[in-house]
């Protein structure tokens, strides 16, 4: 079954606790603090697969959870971190946020990428001693890892798409110039999952070509079959528009033509604007006159138009000979650009709740939407610090330390970011 869509759970590991320990040793008095740190939790990696052609596998799976890191111990051992989940997918499988759309990743090479990284451990207590303050009893807890739902989308990776009516020719092209074995019958939706060809036109000359199953009227609002892979024809860097130049079921040729082109428009208006060529196919079923007259109304509109025989490979050469300049001139195969997360103005905090306790004098502020912010801020430029000082007044963050007591030059702890408090 080709499943080509899925939506999965995934998330980080934690970090591990921080360590409350004091060192014990005979004839050592007071040894000190000696909490380790904890491990930081595993990362999420998505990985590509060549052995895997379709998103099947996350029907049945759909919660991924990396493991945690380990716990600090005493004598300042360091908790060990986590090993990283790899989770496996087939080229050209775009990684999206589910609650906001924004591209986390494109499979479209053989690196590596991390969507979810895990949480940073806490510090043991060691981290906490000074002159005034020589033995805290309390460590950081592990920055809990990070977490998203998100959608896979597998968009095949093809130089050329043939786009067109049901039933008009695109598997017999595929088959006959490729080594690609679509089902081919005389009967609408034969093909209903979209077949990849590799074209070879002598050495070192080859393209890929797909055969997107076949797009009806209304296919862009979800109509037929047809809308579940417009997707694949997203990344094509050429398309050709196979038409039944006879209109051997009763439609009109320049019809179909326009309709599968609005179809296309209304789906992605980028596609509108992909080089195309259009193959009038089938036409030992219609006269020349027909022919001439198709032809007169493609190339009014901009576009090459090849009458073609796809079953006995008519008029074939030309177009692929045609197809292959053209690609020479075309960039490559289109990629998906990561979006970066974005930042809001610090004006767009409303109120947000935070907990709020005292250990040992520090002030430690704990909320989840923290860790978003921290991880947006660079701490080494100034004008990012301004920023994160103007989230936590218009968040009421600094209102809330007042309210708890706080007196100017507290130490303020927010996870792994330490501050004396200025009034």
């Amino acid at each position: 079954m080709f499943i080509d869509s899925a939506k999965i759970f995934i998330k980080a590991g934690n970090g591990g606790n921080g360590a409350v320990s004091f060192h014990r040793e005979k004839y050592v008095a007071a040894g000190g603090p000696d909490g380790g740190d904890g491990g930081r939790g595993g990362d999420i990696i998505f990985v590509v697969d060549n052995n895997l052609s379709t998103l099947a596998d996350f029907r049945y799976k759909r919660k991924y959870v990396a493991p945690n890191g380990e716990n600090g111990r005493g004598k300042r051992c360091f908790g060990k971190t986590a090993s990283p989940l790899y989770i496996k997918v087939p080229m050209g499988t775009v990684i999206k946020d589910a609650a906001t759309g924004r591209i986390l990743a494109d499979m479209s090479d053989y690196e590596e990428h991390i969507i979810a990284r895990g949480g940073r451990g806490g510090w043991g207590n060691s981290h906490f001693a000074t002159p005034t303050r020589q033995v805290p009893r309390f460590a950081k807890p592990g920055n809990p890892g990070e977490e998203y739902e998100v959608i896979l989308e597998l968009k095949l990776l093809a130089d050329v798409g043939l786009v067109g009516f049901p039933n008009v020719g695109k598997s017999t092209l595929v088959s006959v110039v490729s080594e690609a074995k679509p089902e081919i019958a005389n009967y609408h939706f034969t093909t209903i999952t979209p077949v990849l060809g590799v074209v070879r036109m002598g050495e070192g000359k080859s393209f890929v070509m797909a055969d997107i199953p076949g797009l009806i009227e209304g296919a862009g609002d979800g109509v037929g079959l047809g809308h579940k892979f417009l997707r694949h024809v997203e990344r094509c860097r050429m398309l050709i528009h196979i038409v039944d130049v006879a209109g051997s079921e009763g439609r009109d040729p320049k019809e179909d033509f326009e309709i599968i082109n609005a179809e296309l428009k209304k789906f992605n208006p980028e596609l509108a604007e992909r080089p195309m060529i259009v193959a009038g196919n089938k036409c030992d079923l219609c006269d020349d006159e027909q022919i001439e007259d198709f032809r007169k109304y493609i190339e009014d509109k901009g576009y090459k138009f090849f009458p073609i025989m796809a079953a006995i490979s008519y008029g074939v050469d030309d177009l692929l000979k045609c197809v292959l300049e053209n690609l020479s001139k075309l960039p490559p195969i289109i990629r998906f650009e990561a979006e970066p997360p974005v930042v809001k103005p610090a004006e767009e905090f409303g109120k947000t709740h935070v907990d709020i306790r005292v250990e040992d004098g520090v002030y430690i502020v704990e909320g989840k939407w923290l860790l978003q912010l921290i991880d947006s801020v660079n701490f080494d430029d100034y004008e990012s610090l301004q920023y994160f000082e103007r989230v936590l007044m218009n968040t009421g963050v600094i209102d809330a330390l007042r309210d708890a007591g706080i007196n100017e030059g507290d130490t303020v702890s927010i996870y792994d970011i330490e501050f004396d408090f200025v009034d």
